[in-house]
Formats: structure tokens, sequence, C-alpha cells
């Protein structure tokens, strides 16, 4: 054995080299992933587990045993040149001799640098030198061939290798030599780092790469790279979601990688990083051709409930429902539909928000402008009711051109009418044109115009100061409404109830239902009021006041009422007047009951009087007064008819009395003494 033989041995049995040998056979495990799992997958940008997705690995090397370094034997036979026909013989070598010295150092120098060249875990381009069903042998320049199972090639229907001889491959260098002294290689180990070293300089690089989906997984699409597996989560793969992933297994795709680690064996692509890179591109070119009052074409992408958006290429448009048609528009999906083509005009751009108004009516000639040519004021026409509201119903008089009946316009005599009860829903009717707002593109139509107004024929029918019957209809704080004829009410206020009785609610007269005899008062036909009258079918009884009660004079009254600040009491016919608390008797009255009560019949006097206001003053301590005058004046005139001894008497007696009471006085002071 030689030194450098002693020296390779010795490198061989060293522990150290025997441990790194072992991680590098380790290290080829890892590159050897185990194929991915399918569903466990799950994308981590979409809060998923993020899978592993490895190398796959359809062949693990077998029988690789830790290299035993063995020196080689000196047997003294030489060494074997590999490629040679071992037939051949050769000649022995003289070691003895300096020739022989000099051959035996160039073959070991040669030998040595064989070993040098090929290092494990390196690739490097092999030749086939033969290929059967089990395995493929490659010759790459070492001293020995290796073998490849056929496994870790593609096989035709005949389960033959996709290589021929002198084909030249890529193979990797598992170990320069087994326990056997074998050669170990591997192709597909050579693929997969080859193709990891083209997608990790594609990632740095941002470059495209292509791949083919192979099924769908959890949470995306499993894709092939070559020997490769990927994972394409499903918010990657359009630009809205996917709805169906089994529409793209087979296709081979355009993608990037967004994500690449190396430690883990994790690829992860995205294609919608592309279709936006298009998208935007796309968008700036035509926000550029874009111009207002342009026709383009486009395809409705979404409904919304106030409109539709059109995808014109690379950027969507808006188009409002209310610029769908000229005619009125409740849902966008009554005009449009998701997928429709359409050829829509550009109504305005925002080049900074990207944003692009669209009408489609625009392309027809707004029937607004005409409108007042075809349908004058006055005329009548005939619409479909397209609508009813509470407060009236839209007549369509043609595509695009509508106009309201307001609920006031519906009937000359129902205030408070239904629309739904006038009209019915998608009914063609007649009405009149009453006013045309083409800037606002409002038309006001009339129903109850269609016939004759009934309040302008009533001044005629009912002149003022007419009696007739009518119904009560209904009745409120202010007075009571009568229906006169059908669907014409009239009013009579609460102070027309009675001329004698100051009435607070008008249910203390009347009920609804009863019927009554009214007078007409007033009929204002513009306004479609009446007012009525049920006192004013008896005379006033206050014509006849001034003459009958006239001020100082005395009448009889009972007390029908006690107030705070007098009491009233009833007159002859109904009629009342008030006694003022300060009236009812000379000294200061606190509470008028303490001087009458309700019932009580008293003469009183007349001092005030006003026919307009129609309030009558009485007066009970006017009364007594000139009561207690009247007895003084009798009392007097009694005592001048009396003879005059009487009166001679009577001062006599007067004077006696006198004298007396002075004595009797002028005693008593002097017993005091």
């Amino acid at each position: 054995m030689n030194e450098d033989s002693k020296k390779e041995q010795e490198t061989t049995d060293d522990p150290t080299v025997e441990a790194e040998t072992s991680n590098i056979i380790e290290g080829e495990d890892r590159l050897e992933p185990s194929a991915a799992s399918g569903d466990e997958s799950q994308s981590g940008d979409e809060n998923q587990s993020e899978e592993q997705i490895e190398i796959s690995e359809e062949h693990r090397v077998q029988d690789i045993h830790t290299v035993e370094g063995e020196a080689a034997e000196e047997s003294g036979e030489g060494v074997i040149i590999l490629g040679k026909d071992e037939s051949e013989e050769t000649p022995p070598i003289d070691e003895t001799s300096s020739a022989g010295i000099a051959e035996i150092s160039s073959l070991e120098e040669a030998y040595d640098n064989s070993l040098k060249a090929f290092a494990e875990g390196e690739i490097v381009k092999g030749s086939v030198i033969n290929v059967d069903r089990d395995e493929v042998m490659v010759d790459i320049g070492f001293k020995s061939e290796g073998y490849i199972p056929v496994t870790e090639f593609e096989v035709d229907e005949n389960g033959m290798p996709s290589v021929n001889a002198g084909d030249k491959i890529d193979v990797y260098i598992v170990r320069r030599e087994d326990a056997e002294g074998q050669l170990i290689l591997s192709k597909e180990i050579a693929d997969q780092r080859l193709v990891w070293d083209e997608i990790a300089k594609a990632y740095e690089e941002e470059r495209i790469v292509e791949g083919k989906v192979t099924q769908r997984i959890k949470g995306g699409l499993q894709v092939d790279l070559g020997k490769l597996r990927a994972f394409l989560p499903a918010s990657q793969i359009e630009l809205r979601p996917a709805q169906n992933f089994d529409q793209y297994i087979g296709q081979t795709l355009e993608m990037k990688v967004v994500k690449l680690s190396k430690r883990r064996r994790n690829i992860v692509l995205s294609r919608r990083v592309l279709l936006e890179e298009e998208l935007a591109s796309k968008r700036t070119a035509i926000l550029e051709d874009l111009e207002i009052g342009q026709i383009r074409s486009g395809v409705v992408k979404g409904l919304t409930t106030f409109g539709a958006f059109v995808d014109l290429g690379g950027i969507d448009g808006l188009l409002h429902k209310t610029d769908m048609s000229w005619s009125r528009v409740n849902h966008p999906s009554e005009v449009v539909s998701v997928g429709d083509e359409l050829e829509v005009m550009v109504l305005s751009i925002n080049r900074e928000n990207e944003k692009v108004s669209l009408g489609l009516k625009q392309k027809t000639i707004d029937p607004w402008e005409t409108v007042d040519e075809r349908y004058p004021i006055g005329s009548t026409i005939k619409g479909k009711v397209v609508g009813i509201v509470n407060y009236g119903a839209f007549l369509e008089l043609e595509e695009g051109v509508e106009g309201l009946i307001h609920i006031s316009e519906m009937s000359w005599t129902r205030r408070s009418i239904a629309p739904s009860k006038a009209v019915a829903k998608d009914e063609v009717i007649e009405a009149v044109i009453l006013d045309i707002d083409k800037g606002s593109q409002k038309l006001s139509l009339g129903l109850k115009q269609l016939h004759p107004n009934p309040w302008e024929l009533l001044e005629t029918k009912y002149p003022v100061g007419t009696k007739l019957l009518g119904r009560v209809r209904n009745l409120t704080n202010f007075g009571a409404f009568v229906e006169i004829e059908e669907g014409i009410d009239g009013l009579i206020h609460v102070s027309d109830l009675s001329w004698l009785k100051r009435v607070i609610d008008p249910r203390e007269v009347l009920k609804e239902g009863d019927e009554v005899e009214v007078m007409v008062l007033n009929i204002d036909s513009t306004e479609q009021k009446i007012s009525l009258g049920l006192k004013q079918i008896e005379p006033d009884p206050w014509i006849q006041v001034p003459n009958k009660y006239k001020i100082g004079s005395a009448v009889r009254g009972t007390i029908v009422n006690l107030t705070n600040f007098g009491v009233f009491a009833q007159l002859g016919d109904g009629i009342e007047g008030l006694i003022h608390i300060s009236e009812l008797a000379e000294h200061r009255v606190e509470k008028p009951e303490e001087i009458v009560s309700v019932g009580d019949e008293l003469d009183l006097k007349v001092i005030h009087l006003d026919p307009t206001e129609r309030r009558i003053g009485l007066s009970l301590k006017a009364v007594q007064a000139e009561q207690e005058r009247a007895t003084i004046t009798q009392y007097q005139q009694k005592q001048q008819q009396q003879p005059q001894r009487q009166r001679e008497e009577q001062e006599e007696l007067t004077v006696f009395g006198g004298l007396l009471k002075e004595e009797l006085n002028k005693s008593g002071s002097e017993d005091e003494g």
C-alpha cells in the first residue's frame, strides 16, 4: 500500500468525514419530500393552515450504507481500468523498474483525480450506457458506472424508460461508492434540485412560471412545477373568488411565486397577481382613451339595488338605474342581466378615483324635449297606471313619459279618497293634462276634470238662505259636518247651533246620523266649502229684545247658573241676562250663593243692553233699593194724612217722656254721690 492509499484510508476512517457524509445523505432525504396529502393543504394567507408542499418522492434510494473507507488491497494486481474489456490481458508491471514505478504513480494519480473530480451531493452530466426494464446505466466519467432505477424516469406504455443509450441527462451523486464499491446516482433528485433552483430564481426575479393544475385540495389547488408540487390558494386563482375549482384541473396556468420556504419546501403561487397587473395596465389604457359622450361596449358584471356595474374591458363603470331607460325602473334586473353585452354612453369620468358613469337611455332621444307639443295642457290623454302611492297614482303616457294624478285631483267631492280605490295597477284610464314642467320632467294630471265640477253648480242650486235637509255625518269640537248631497258636506259652526244657548260641544245639540234642517249661509266653490246654520231656521229672538227689555225696566227672572263673577237669570223667550256679583246686594258679596240659589225667581232690573253682543245686564240690589224707597215714601205719606190732634198728643208724649227720663237720670246721680 502506497502513501496516498494510506492517507485515503485514514480519511475514510475519520469519524468526522463519515458524519459529514451521513449528513449529506440525510440532507438528500429532506430534499425528497413526501407527496402532498391533498385535502390537508391550506393557505396561510387565507387564515387556513398552510400545507407543506414538499418535493415529491417517487423512489427512495435503497441500500445506502455508511462509507466504510477501506483501503485498496495491496494485491500487486494493479487497478482495473473501467471501460476496458476484461478479456484483454494486461501485461504485468515490473514494480522494481523505474518505468514500472512511473506507470503505477501515473495510474494512482489518475485514480485520485477521478475521485476528487466528483463530490457527493453534486449534479453532473452523464451519458446513458444501457437501458432495461429495471434500471438505467449512466456513465459520468467516474471509475465506475452508476445505476438509476427505472421508477425515476417517465415510462412508455411498455414500461420502458423514456431515455435511450447515448442520451445526456443530469444526475445527482448520492454516493461515490457504497459498501460494494457501487456509484449511487439519482435523476429524480437532480431534476428536483434543478427545478427548485429555477423556481427560486424566478421568485427572486419575479418572473412568471408555468404549472399544471393536478387536483383540488383544501383551500385551493395543487400545481405541478416539473418535479415539484406547489399550492395555489383559492383567493389567488381569479380576481374574484372562484366558484368552480374543477374547471382548472388539467389546465396549464401562468403564475408567480409569492412565497418560498426552502426549509419547509413550501411553494405558494398566485395567478391573481398577474391578472391584477394585466387589469391595471388595461385600466390605465382605457382611462386615457375614454371621453365623455363615447359609445363603448361592455359586459354586465354585477347588479345592485341602485344600478349595474359594466366591465369596459379593464375598468368597471356604473350604469345607474335612472340612466337605463327614460321610463321608470324599479330594479336594474328589469332592464339588464349579468352577462349581457351592452353598448353604453360615457356620461362622466373621474380619472383620479378611476370612476366612470355610464348611460343607456342617453343613446336615444329624450321624449321630454317635445312633450308639450304632443300633450298640450287641457288635453285628454290615455295612459297605463304603473304605480300607486299614498299621495296619488303614476300614469305612463309613453315609454319614458309619466305623469302624477295627485290624490286631490281624483274626485271633486271625496277629499280623503284612497288612490287604490280610485284606480288599479296596470289599468288603462283617461286623464286631463293640468301642468307640464319639462325642466323637472314632471306632468300633473287630473281625473276629476273629466267630469263637471258639482261645486260650480251649488251656488245656483242652493242660493244663500236656502233651507234643506241633511244628515249629520261627523261631529268635531268646532262644529258638525252635514252631508247635503253625496260627497258634498257643509259645516255648521258651533256658534250657529243656537241663538240663545252658548254651545261648547256640538254633541250637546246633535248626534251623528241625525237628519236636520239647515240653512245655507255661504258657498265658496273655489275652496269647496259650504257654511250651514241650524239656529237660522228659527227667527232670532234678540230682534225683539231692545223693545221688550228696555234699560230701567223691571223683569222677572229665574236663576239658572251660578259663577264666581255673578249669576245668570233666564227671562222670557229663553233670553238670559247676567247679574254681576256687585249687583246682588248693597254690601260686599264674596259668593253669589250667599244671596241666591239656582231656581230662585226674582224681580230684577235691566241696567245694561247690547243687542250686537247679545248681552243683558241685570241688577238685584237696584230693585231692592227701589223697594226700600217706596216703603219710606208710603210711610211718609201715611204720616201726613193723620189728624192734627193726634200729632199734638204724640208730641206731648214725646216731651213728657223726655222730662221724665231727665229726672231719673238726676236721681241716679245723687244716689251714687
